[in-house]
């Protein structure tokens, strides 16, 4: 069956929607076209760069009517780099397209018609991020680092990065230059050759503290000496550096190995009044600003009183048991990840909690164990991972049915796909409140609250 457009092709289209990775789509006698660099309501020439079957790609070459939202990508590396896909399209067009997206997923994937309220953005959307992950690779002159390009492997070698945090943009600017003089080369994935494979540095917002991971295939870090002193010069408000060794041939950043090369094991950093003790390897959210938001909005659908019991499923490091701990009468926490669950009881004692419970495990099994326990719970709290919650856990919700489930999500397709089970089940949803975590990328977290 031939397609209504062949590659190479130039025509003229109208931009209708865009796709959950920041591409324009437009629609050629009903073929759909994923168009790169063009935004909803645009009329524009395109250069078609694929054609599949069903649908095909397309490349803009020139915005004959822009979008009243349209504006000038501020970061130079914008048209290489995929770590954003929406700084073309202004901050306030964002968040409406953010709030669109999780109306119509909610409408479509759900069937579900419930108030999505405006997605509640950033006073300052920039540099926003406190942890980045560079990735080294061998250049001509050096050392190169920086971010992936869009659906490669491939490193656009940057020296700045609007999103990150100044630490990191120290990596990029200086740090790459002063270990390329002292001979560190950069670990070849191709030929499993090379000591670099990424550098991650850490902030806490709260403290100031930073921690820098230098994660290597190999132990021996060659002049280790010289390379801490780098650092330090590089990034002066580092309290912690830390060696991780991953000898792997995976695409996995960390490996199992981390050794504490100079300073402090961990950084502190607070999200409300809540303390928190982050090691190299911690899962934490990497803007504070917005966690906060993300969990005071969980702690507000909760609706604690002080005489309830709650369940946080996927609890990581404990950050939003803890959170939920000042104001329940106990909460327990279940976490696949065993490290992630001696942080959380770190991180408890640390603030002094000890009105909860911490398990490793899976939280489907584990949470029918603790009913049969008679450890009930009036909330369970929800934050999975993107391919949402697995159906057993759905399915003991549904049978031992607390009075309140409060979603946390950041993928709005497998939240609203388990709000239709848990509707199914004799659950309502009242109410999905959007939060703009990740400001100029297409992601965007979500809390719901459902009642029985």
């Amino acid at each position: 069956m031939s397609t209504p457009v062949k590659k190479n092709e130039q025509l003229t289209v109208y931009i209708e929607d865009l796709t959950h990775d920041g591409n324009g789509v437009a629609k050629v006698d009903g073929y759909p076209l994923f168009v790169r660099d063009a935004l909803p309501q645009e009329e524009v020439k395109i250069h078609v760069v694929k054609t599949l079957k069903k649908y095909g790609f397309a490349k803009t070459i020139e915005v004959i009517t822009p979008s009243p939202d349209r504006v000038e990508a501020p970061c130079e590396y914008f048209a290489q780099c995929g770590g954003c896909q929406l700084q073309h399209l202004s901050y306030e067009g964002q968040l409406k397209w953010k709030r669109s997206m999780v109306e119509n997923v909610m409408k479509r994937i759900g069937k579900i018609d419930v108030p999505v309220h405006e997605v509640k953005g950033m006073n300052e959307p920039w540099h926003y991020r406190n942890k980045s992950q560079i990735p080294f690779v061998q250049s001509a002159t050096g050392l190169a680092a920086g971010f992936y390009r869009p659906q490669s492997h491939d490193v656009v070698d940057m020296e700045r990065c609007l999103i990150q945090s100044k630490e990191a943009d120290a990596v990029l600017a200086k740090l790459k230059y002063d270990l390329a003089r002292l001979d560190v080369t950069a670990y070849n994935e191709q030929q499993h050759r090379g000591v670099l494979r990424h550098v991650v540095v850490r902030t806490a917002r709260a403290t100031g503290e930073a921690m820098v991971v230098l994660v290597t295939a190999q132990k021996k870090l060659p002049q280790r000496d010289a390379v801490i002193e780098a650092v330090r010069k590089a990034i002066p408000t580092a309290t912690s550096i830390v060696q991780n060794i991953n000898s792997a041939k995976t695409n996995v950043i960390f490996g199992n190995d981390t050794q504490t090369l100079w300073g402090k094991d961990t950084i502190e950093d607070t999200i409300g009044d809540v303390r928190f003790a982050i090691s190299a390897r911690s899962f934490y959210q990497v803007n504070p600003v917005q966690t906060e938001v993300l969990y005071k909005q969980a702690l507000d659908y909760a609706q604690l009183t002080g005489n309830e019991a709650v369940i946080d499923a996927y609890c990581g490091i404990g950050s939003i048991s803890l959170f939920l701990a000042q104001q329940a009468k106990f909460v327990m926490g279940v976490e696949i990840v065993p490290q992630a669950i001696e942080d959380a009881k770190k991180n408890a004692a640390l603030n002094g909690l000890t009105n909860t419970l911490f398990e490793a495990g899976a939280a489907e099994d584990v949470i029918p164990r603790w009913f049969k326990e008679g450890k009930e719970a009036d909330v369970l709290v929800v934050d999975p991972p993107r391919k949402g919650c697995d159906e057993k856990l759905i399915a003991t919700i549904l049978s031992e049915r607390p009075k309140r489930v409060v979603y946390v999500s950041c993928n709005p397709a497998t939240l609203a796909r388990d709000l239709r089970l848990l509707e199914d089940g004799g659950y309502k949803t009242q109410e999905v409140q959007p939060v703009d975590m990740f400001p100029h990328t297409t992601h965007v977290e979500c809390v719901a609250l459902m009642s029985r």
